[in-house]
């Protein structure tokens, strides 16, 4: 039985491709998107923000996180884990370059980010910039 490619699934893959890339949010200027990869989690925490990230099946050495502003950037590259004489049957966890972007209303001081990584869950502790912060002014 000769294989072959089956062209409806291949647009049904760039088609999500695709709808994943504007959900995202990495085209629009927006905090929060939807239906991107990795899927994340932001919640107010006192005067923190914390981001928290699915990354399952991740490589931590394959993890980047960058800072600026208002702006933090996570992108890797999740490799596929088969064996090469497999052959695969159903493939729903998605694996290659991802790249995404979250954009807070405050700016965070990039030099006190704390990253925590465990069992696929990755932990930002972003704490606002001192411009951001409130200040007490006197009245003369």
């Amino acid at each position: 039985m000769a294989a072959y490619s089956d062209p409806f699934s291949a647009l049904l893959a760039l088609q999500r491709a695709l709808e994943s890339r504007i959900a995202s949010g990495w085209l629009a200027r927006s905090p929060s998107g939807m239906g991107g990869y990795p899927p994340i989690n932001i919640f107010q925490q006192g005067d923190n923000f914390v981001a928290i990230i699915e990354l399952p099946g991740m490589e931590r050495n394959n993890l980047h996180i960058e800072a600026k502003e208002n702006t933090i950037r996570i992108h890797g590259n999740k490799s596929q884990n088969y064996p090469k004489e497999v052959s695969v049957h159903r493939r729903e966890r998605g694996f290659g370059a991802f790249d995404r972007t979250i954009t807070l209303p405050i700016p965070v001081d990039a030099n006190a980010i704390r990253a925590e990584y465990n069992d696929g869950i990755l932990a930002l502790f972003l704490p606002p910039a001192e411009s951001a912060k409130p200040r007490s002014i006197e009245i003369s």
